[in-house]
């Protein structure tokens, strides 16, 4: 028994020692470093005001971008990274905004239109004469100027000044009844009537040509008093380059 106790505990012994030189020693770990985030993509908005011109007028280029290392407008060129511009092409026109940085680039667009001005309308001199210069009626057998045509002399009048380089025959009308004699001298009359009322109103009287034609050109041929009383006047006609038409 004495020699079996001192067996086993050599052996423990043994073993003991044999775990301790096998045993690794152990090593703290370091935790990892953590891991830079990508970089965010920039943002960017891109805008024209008006939407709409026409040639020759300007708008205004208007952008904005946030994390942005570098902005440029196709058209334009590199700008700053918020800002405006204004435009006037020649051309409709899309402007094209790029912005960039380590993360990625972002674009925006706006598109400009551009029309061509409305093409001015002219009408000839002859043409503003008739639409302006506004006849002046008779009663039966009398030259004195109505109360209600005053108005549309003052208009005439007022046409003429604004128009200083027209020329006019002022012709004398008479409906078809009485002799002939009698309506050319009746129309004379009307005629320079209407242009002692134009010069009282200002019109140099060395623009102003007088002719009666009487009952020769009627306005309308049917015998009753509405078209006679259509044919009671006193006519404008335009003698700027042109001869003096007569109806």
């Amino acid at each position: 028994m004495k020699y079996a106790a001192s067996f086993f505990f050599a052996l423990a012994l043994v073993l003991v020692a044999t775990g301790c030189r096998n045993k690794k020693p152990v090593i703290a770990q370091t935790p990892p470093a953590p891991q830079a985030q990508p970089m965010a993509a920039p943002t960017a908005t891109l805008s024209v005001s008006p939407e709409n011109v026409q040639k020759g007028q300007s708008a205004e280029l208007t952008w904005s971008t946030e994390n942005a290392s570098s902005v440029t407008i196709d058209g334009v060129g590199t700008v700053s990274a918020s800002g405006s511009k204004t435009i006037t092409p020649a051309d409709s026109t899309t402007y094209h905004l790029t912005a960039r940085n380590d993360g990625g680039s972002t674009e925006a667009s706006a598109r400009l239109t551009v029309t061509a001005p409305a093409k001015e309308v002219t009408i000839s001199d002859e043409e503003m004469f008739r639409r302006s210069m506004k006849d002046i009626f008779f009663n039966y057998d009398n030259a004195d100027i109505r109360s209600d045509e005053q108005a549309a002399l003052i208009a005439d009048a007022q046409f003429l000044a604004t128009h200083p380089a027209m020329q006019l025959v002022l012709e004398g009308h008479c409906d078809e009844r009485g002799s002939e004699d009698y309506n050319m001298a009746l129309g004379q009359n009307r005629a320079q009537q209407v242009k002692e009322a134009l010069v009282k109103q200002g019109v140099s009287a060395d623009r102003i040509k007088l002719i009666s034609l009487g009952k020769e050109k009627p306005f309308c041929s049917q015998a009753n008093e509405s078209c006679w009383s259509q044919n009671r006047r006193a006519h404008f006609v335009l003698a700027n380059n042109q001869q003096a038409r007569a109806e």
